[in-house]
């Protein structure tokens, strides 16, 4: 028996809906797409107006940078006087200098009213002075900014357009480290390697301090309350929305590095360990596979035993086992020793400066 099939009448007023659909669906093809593009977003979400006059505030820490001082600020202060609807303050952190670095601070402060001086009552370290930079800086737009010039104040304008666009974060990235040594250049490019590899939070690589952040991103940042500061990952904590420009990092204007060998270990464990618990976690993954192949070649002396009879080993190998496994466990105490130590001094809550007096030209 077959089926017959007969046709279904539609009605007059569904007939023009199912039209009406496909002729709505035909002009939503021709429109274009309606996904609005990042610039849109961040503008949108950016309560800055682009045309209106804005404060931007340059932060530059100092120790026993005396050598610079002038040579500074006649390369930044014509850079920040061209930036069209803008006013400028400068604001630099004294971090406890032993050289005449304050005096020649206190003589530009006096000059120019543009620029203020922090005095911390000793050093405290970079990113501490930055800290207490950022926390002083009043501006809509905040640079963070290192003194030797390898940076170059160039490049301001640049972060500064593309905040107008409506970013809320602007880094500076180094396309070329030819004034860095191979050494300091290839242990820098294999720290971002594994810090990204492990944290929770990625830092964009050869992208320091430099950089300009919105108003919204400083009162984000000044909001984060640990002493043990790795500046690179909290202001990749804070988030928003990010640009970049690229840009050629250029020789020190004058004198030479503070920052020695041990010191940059020591930055670099202290990025590690302040995003990152992997280097604990892992040390379970160690003992486990230590305890598997310690039950396997058990279970083959067992076998080996029975099979062969009792053999008398020598000491050597039992040697190398004790001292192997030691080692282990004394580099995993000292992992844990490193978070114990953050503990230790998070938990003091000691301010992460301490500002011996903030001088203005009025009341220098």
């Amino acid at each position: 028996m077959g089926i017959k099939s007969e046709p279904i009448a539609l009605s007059h007023e569904y007939s023009e809906m199912v039209s009406t659909t496909f002729e709505s669906a035909a002009d939503l093809r021709e429109l274009p797409n309606p996904r609005p593009a990042a610039e849109d977003i961040c503008a949108a979400a950016s309560g800055h107006n682009p045309s209106a006059r804005f404060l931007l505030s340059l932060v530059v820490p100092f120790y026993n940078e005396a050598s610079v001082v002038d040579i500074l600020f006649k390369a930044v202060i014509p850079v920040l006087r061209s930036i069209p609807d803008a006013d400028y303050e400068i604001i630099c952190v004294n971090d406890g200098s032993a050289d005449s670095t304050l005096a020649k601070l206190l003589a530009a402060c006096e000059h120019n009213g543009h620029i203020r001086v922090i005095d911390l009552s000793r050093n405290f370290g970079k990113e501490a002075a930055l800290t207490a930079g950022i926390d002083e800086a009043e501006g809509d737009a905040v640079i963070p900014f290192d003194a030797d010039l390898q940076d170059p104040p160039e490049v301001i304008p640049q972060l500064v357009t593309r905040w107008r666009e409506g970013y809320d974060v602007v880094l500076a990235k180094r396309t070329d480290r030819y004034t860095d040594t191979y050494a300091k250049r290839g242990s820098a490019s294999l720290f971002y390697r594994m810090y990204n590899a492990i944290a929770d939070i990625a830092i964009p690589e050869n992208a320091g301090d430099f950089r300009l952040m919105s108003r919204q991103a400083v009162q984000a940042l000044k909001q984060l309350p640990e002493n043990r500061r790795f500046m690179k990952g909290l202001f990749a904590w804070v988030g928003f929305c990010t640009a970049q420009v690229e840009y050629v990092r250029s020789p020190r204007a004058d004198g030479k590095s503070k920052f020695s060998g041990w010191k940059l270990w020591n930055l670099a464990l202290e990025g590690l360990t302040s995003f990152s618990t992997l280097p604990l976690r892992v040390w379970t993954y160690v003992g486990g596979i230590t305890a598997g192949f310690a039950i396997v070649y058990a279970a083959y002396l067992t076998v080996r035993t029975w099979l062969r009879g009792i053999d008398v080993p020598g000491y050597a190998s039992i040697i190398t086992a004790v001292l192997f496994l030691g080692g282990v466990q004394l580099i995993g105490i000292g992992v844990i020793g490193e978070y114990i130590g953050r503990i230790y001094v998070e938990a003091k809550r000691r301010p992460i400066y301490i500002v011996r007096k903030v001088y203005r030209r009025d009341s220098a």
